[in-house]
């Protein structure tokens, strides 16, 4: 697929670019990190967009990770998928991505809402190694799940939730993660992760939480190692879960005294040198 330069600077260190699907939709993602290392395919949460590469472009310098983290559809400045678009559709649109960095093998990671589309990207036989950090796990059973089965409530709750957001300051945003005290920086990429992820609307958001209310059967196309990092803490995404999944298939889970975004600040340097090894 054609790769095309949509933003040629770097801020904090990024790149945006976007490539052409076969249908003609437009895939966005961001490129940061190590420029020769290896790559790893960082899926961002629900909501969320390239921006979340602002967390992870230090760590990755520092490990030897070329990173690469898309818009997925609808979000950002990726096209809307078509009306019957699923999670078994992602790793179509991702191949179209690797094939435009002429990306031979990598590792994918997923924090939250990305879990499950990272386990998904494991379709691919040039995916090796899956990360999982504070990840949902499908059949979910957490609040926006259950409220997506109302669209319009989603959509509507966002838009408020954005509108305040863009009043209150970042802090409000970085709140509903994590109760630690984080730094000016962090706090400035959760908040513009947030605003970019809802830069077309919500549907992306109640969309992907309907597909979190369903079975998922991921797992079971991953022919690298599974590894997970969760929380004890983390409100977002019940550590139960994960539990269950980790001791019902070979995923090697490390718990951590943390929440939910604390998690991912604590572990992201650890996840991405053990995904450089894919």
């Amino acid at each position: 697929m054609q790769r095309n330069t949509r933003q040629a600077g770097r801020p904090r260190g990024l790149a945006t670019e976007t490539c052409t699907l076969s249908d003609g939709r437009t895939l966005a993602y961001a490129v940061g990190g190590a420029e020769d290392g290896t790559p790893v395919i960082a899926h961002h949460g629900t909501p969320g967009s390239r921006l979340f590469a602002a967390l992870l472009t230090e760590a990755a310098a520092e490990t030897g990770v070329r990173l690469i983290v898309p818009d997925r559809p609808g979000y950002g400045r990726s096209s809307p998928p078509p009306d019957d678009w699923e999670w078994r559709d992602w790793p179509a649109d991702l191949a179209a991505l690797l094939d435009a960095e002429s990306v031979d093998r990598c590792g994918a990671v997923g924090f939250s809402g990305g879990g499950p589309f990272a386990l998904a990207a494991a379709a691919d036989e040039r995916v090796g190694r899956v990360g999982l950090v504070s990840s949902v796990v499908p059949p979910a059973d957490v609040g926006l799940v259950t409220l997506s089965r109302v669209p319009l409530a989603v959509r509507a709750l966002f838009r408020l939730s954005e509108a305040y957001a863009s009043v209150a300051g970042p802090s409000t945003i970085v709140g509903q993660y994590t109760e630690r005290s984080v730094s000016e920086p962090v706090s400035r990429a959760v908040a513009d992760d947030f605003h970019e992820a809802l830069r077309q609307g919500a549907k992306p958001v109640a969309r992907e939480n309907r597909s979190f209310a369903g079975e998922w059967s991921g797992v079971d196309r991953v022919s690298g190692p599974v590894r997970a990092w969760h929380g004890t803490r983390d409100e977002n995404a019940p550590l139960s879960a994960v539990r269950d999944f980790a001791s019902g298939n070979d995923v090697s889970l490390t718990v951590t005294e943390t929440d939910h975004l604390a998690t991912l600040l604590d572990h992201r340097d650890e996840a991405l040198r053990w995904l450089s090894e894919t």
